[in-house]
């Protein structure tokens, strides 16, 4: 089955352009999921452009997730919550306000034994990689040992990705970051992910 496509957002975009450039981006292929990323923005700055961003996404048919916050996930409408920080207590917590009915996420992974402690807890997927910046080496192979091996989904991020690569990790999603967002056509850019998604193997 081909990986659906995850999308992250840019760690600190311009407020006032990023909205419509997203919207022109949803209108291309199907995102499944999009995470709302924090970066160094202050809470009210954050809260305020992951409020359109949650209306925009959903209205593409995306699910939306808010990183780190699931007061704010709750308080916006979000569809959910992933969770990057504070180990399994801030997990925990997280879980015991999403669920569930929303989403519970975890990303930051730094080993199989890491892997193994969020995935036993009640989450809807764990991310392997970072949001953005440079590659984690380790994340192809944790990703697709995760894959082989568990049920609850895997999600690959790979900031620097090539569509080439998009499915060699067997991960269920793929995730999407700076390599859309610092191409020079993001729209066409995604495009081509979905179509090497898409690829036979």
């Amino acid at each position: 089955m081909a990986p659906l496509l995850y999308l992250i957002t840019p760690a600190d975009p311009d407020p006032e352009k990023f909205p419509r450039q997203l919207m022109a981006v949803l209108t291309g292929p199907e995102v499944a999921a999009m995470l709302v990323r924090r970066g160094e923005m202050g809470e009210d700055r954050y809260e305020d452009l992951a409020t359109k961003l949650v209306q925009i996404g959903q209205a593409a048919g995306t699910a939306v997730l808010v990183e780190n916050d699931a007061a704010l996930a709750k308080r916006i409408g979000a569809d959910g919550v992933h969770v990057t920080g504070g180990g399994t207590k801030a997990l925990r917590e997280a879980i015991a306000r999403i669920k569930p009915d929303g989403i519970v996420g975890v990303g930051n992974i730094r080993s199989r034994h890491d892997a193994m402690s969020f995935g036993e807890m009640d989450v809807d997927y764990v991310l392997f990689g970072p949001l953005g910046g440079e590659p984690d080496p380790q994340a192809a192979e944790l990703a697709q040992w995760w894959a082989e091996t568990f049920e609850v989904p895997s999600v690959h991020s790979d900031p620097a990705n090539m569509p080439a690569n998009v499915a060699a990790s067997g991960a269920e999603f793929i995730a999407l970051s700076d390599c859309i967002w610092t191409s020079a056509d993001p729209i066409a850019a995604l495009a081509e992910f979905d179509q090497a998604a898409k690829a036979p193997a």
